[in-house]
């Protein structure tokens, strides 16, 4: 079957004309890794006087979260949507445990939390070809509907004095020293602050990472259908194959309130060679019929699904303007492993909201004020050795089973530690005495697999990763201080108490240590 008469047939909405204009802007990353950037900050000397808000969010799907937290505590907020602010017919995946911010913020109702979720499962299953299973609970295993959810913060919003614009693109933004006036959809809006949350399509990141390439991408399509058999598990990673052609596929399903959504990825560089979504798609409907047990003449595709996730080394982005911050995709804020910024975001809200709110408060708009609201994250940052490992290098040869291999040792080193290891590592929260702990029983266990690793990932790759290692013991050492050093933050000048105890929170969250605080 070609993926096209596919997609233009038995598809809804005949998503091929968007595969291909995503394909087209792939091979573009591709073929031009030196594109202009754009230009659409641009600042002047010239005082406002005044402004009409306190904050503007450009872009709704995530800064809604954002802006409904600071809206019901009094300020001023205006949020640009280019379409319509609606979720879409596919359920986002996280746990009860991390939703719960959304109930602590008072942002739903303990009610309105539970309609939101579509769907519960336990456990899921994390499988290389030739390895043992892995089972793990409570991990991704809630479905949340995102056009309920979306829409009950969209009216919470609203009830708290905010300011929707939907169908209104952004264009631009002068930044001036009292405030910035920007331009979107044909009107012209002042605030105190901007915050991007435009995502990985983002003009202002596109300007503020200039010619950098992208470090790698991850590559995904999938569908939400009916006609799969439903069960009541999960995969989170599983692999049937080893490497083919240049690349490790990786296959993600989770049961779904109708049906069940499957996905098919695989971690690739910037090269020509790497494929487009549209062979992927070739390769998920050739292997899906033996991995989930359905012929495709029997599938009820609801929709398709597929993206390119670009990932940046140096994230989170702190941009290079004062008053402007980034948030969610378009800060990067979220480990190279997992591919959507819900759960980043649920996981930043509370620590964003309240530092927003200080700056605000303080009129702590410089650029290196705001750029302590986006720190290093040494946790996240050590996680790119984990993504090298599990891709292939442009005109390297592996053996086909050696990122399997590699992979069921690390989750038997850390299935045997349990779950304090495992769980949060999943959830993208990486500490270092679990970290250490899975390195130590990997080189004892397997001696063999450290000069494969060092031949993959390339003495640079790991003298890198060393670094950030040490900043995160660094990290956690340093936190273990906080508790003190917090109090002692107290009886500084507001201004200084809010810089010190920013500095403190990212602590916390560049040691992973904010996963343990919420348990």
């Amino acid at each position: 079957m070609l993926v096209s008469d596919w997609l233009s047939q038995d598809v809804p909405g005949n998503p091929l004309p968007q595969l291909r204009a995503t394909d087209e802007r792939w091979q573009q990353w591709r073929s031009q890794p030196h594109r202009n950037k754009p230009s659409v900050v641009t600042e002047q000397f010239s005082l406002l006087g005044s402004v009409d808000w306190d904050v503007v969010i450009c872009g709704g799907t995530l800064g809604i979260l954002l802006g409904t937290a600071l809206a019901q505590q009094g300020w001023r907020v205006a949020i640009l949507e280019r379409g319509e602010l609606r979720g879409r017919q596919q359920e986002w995946n996280t746990s009860r445990h991390e939703l719960q911010v959304l109930v602590e913020l008072e942002l739903l109702s303990p009610e309105h939390l539970e309609e939101a979720i579509a769907s519960e499962f336990n456990p899921n299953r994390i499988a290389f070809q030739g390895g043992p299973e892995f089972w793990v609970r409570d991990v991704l295993n809630v479905g949340v509907n995102p056009v309920y959810l979306l829409e009950c913060l969209k009216q919470r919003f609203l009830q708290q004095g905010g300011h929707l614009l939907e169908h209104t693109a952004f264009k631009q933004v002068i930044l001036h020293p009292d405030g910035i006036c920007l331009k979107a959809g044909g009107q012209t809006l002042t605030a105190k602050l901007m915050l991007d949350a435009m995502g990985h399509q983002s003009p202002v990141v596109a300007q503020a990472r200039g010619s950098q390439q992208p470090d790698a991408v991850c590559l995904v399509v999938g569908t939400c259908a009916k006609g799969i058999p439903k069960g009541t598990t999960g995969d989170l990673m599983v692999s049937l194959n080893g490497v083919e052609q240049g690349n490790q596929f990786f296959w993600e399903a989770f049961p779904a309130h109708e049906g069940r959504t499957t996905y098919l990825f695989t971690y690739a560089d910037f090269t020509p060679q790497q494929p487009s979504l549209e062979q992927l798609f070739e390769a998920y409907l050739k292997e899906l019929p033996a991995y989930q047990g359905v012929e495709i003449a029997e599938l009820q595709v609801q929709r398709a699904l597929f993206g390119l996730f670009p990932s940046y080394r140096h994230s989170p982005l702190a941009l290079p303007w004062p008053r402007m911050v980034a948030i969610g995709d378009s800060s990067g804020c979220q480990s190279p492993l997992s591919f959507g910024g819900f759960g980043a975001m649920l996981r930043h809200l509370k620590r964003l909201s309240e530092g927003v709110q200080e700056a605000l408060n303080q009129d702590a708009l410089s650029q290196a004020d705001l750029g302590l609201l986006q720190p290093y994250q040494p946790n996240l940052s050590v996680t790119w050795l984990f993504q090298r490992a599990m891709s292939v290098r442009a005109n390297q040869s592996l053996a086909p089973h050696q990122i399997n291999d590699l992979l069921s040792v690390v989750f038997q080193a850390m299935d045997r530690l349990g779950d304090p290891v495992l769980r949060p590592f999943l959830q993208d929260v990486v500490q270092f005495g679990p970290l250490y702990r899975t390195l130590l029983q990997v080189s004892l266990q397997a001696p063999g697999m450290i000069p494969k690793i060092l031949q993959q990932v390339g003495i640079a790759a790991l003298l890198d990763w060393l670094g950030h290692f040490g900043a995160l013991g660094t990290y956690s050492t340093l936190n273990r201080a906080r508790p003190l050093l917090w109090t002692w933050s107290e009886r500084l000048p507001e201004l200084s108490r809010f810089r010190w105890q920013q500095r403190l929170e990212g602590w916390i969250y560049g040691a992973g240590a904010d996963y343990k605080d919420k348990d």
